[in-house]
């Protein structure tokens, strides 16, 4: 078995992927499959100690039990899991730091609980031609009245939330 690094959190393998192509072909269809689900919970890894995001832990939503595990790493790597995850059992984590998944923030991220999702699927950017973003794969989940892009933010998540603009 080869060693993938799992975060210190049980259960978790994440499967590295690059390319639109990829992923899509590997967890499009169950991503598109979500429409009509209800994002029940969302969960961010947080730093207990310095009261801040830790952004390249995996970003979790869980739609009615069909629990979505996003992560991204180096500039164009990006994991999908599925149910993996149990957001309530802490992290092993060597060296006294304290980490817990909470379901309490961002405020913006969890303002979209409660939603039904209208589209999910995969974007690509395009940004400059000097961008070094360019071609990287973002998850996009289209709510109701929201939405939400997990991107890669350069070897770590980024959230981006805003109102709904017909996904």
């Amino acid at each position: 078995m080869d060693d993938v690094f799992d975060f210190g959190i049980d259960g978790y393998r994440p499967n590295w992927l690059t390319g639109y192509d990829a992923l899509d072909d590997a967890h499009g269809e169950r991503l598109r499959a979500l429409a009509g689900r209800r994002l029940t919970r969302t969960w961010v890894m947080w730093n207990l100690d310095d009261d801040e995001w830790l952004s390249d832990w995996p970003v979790l939503l869980d739609f009615e039990g069909e629990l979505l595990e996003v992560n991204h790493q180096k500039f164009d790597e990006l994991s999908i899991t599925w149910s993996t995850i149990a957001p309530t059992e802490p992290p092993r984590w060597p060296g006294g730091f304290r980490h817990a998944f909470r379901d309490d923030v961002p405020p913006n991220y969890v303002a979209l609980v409660g939603q039904t999702v209208t589209s999910a699927g995969f974007t690509v950017w395009h940004g400059a031609a000097d961008d070094m973003a360019n071609g990287t794969v973002m998850v996009h989940v289209g709510l109701t009245t929201g939405e939400v892009t997990i991107y890669n933010a350069l070897d770590e998540n980024g959230l981006h939330i805003g109102p709904s603009t017909g996904s």
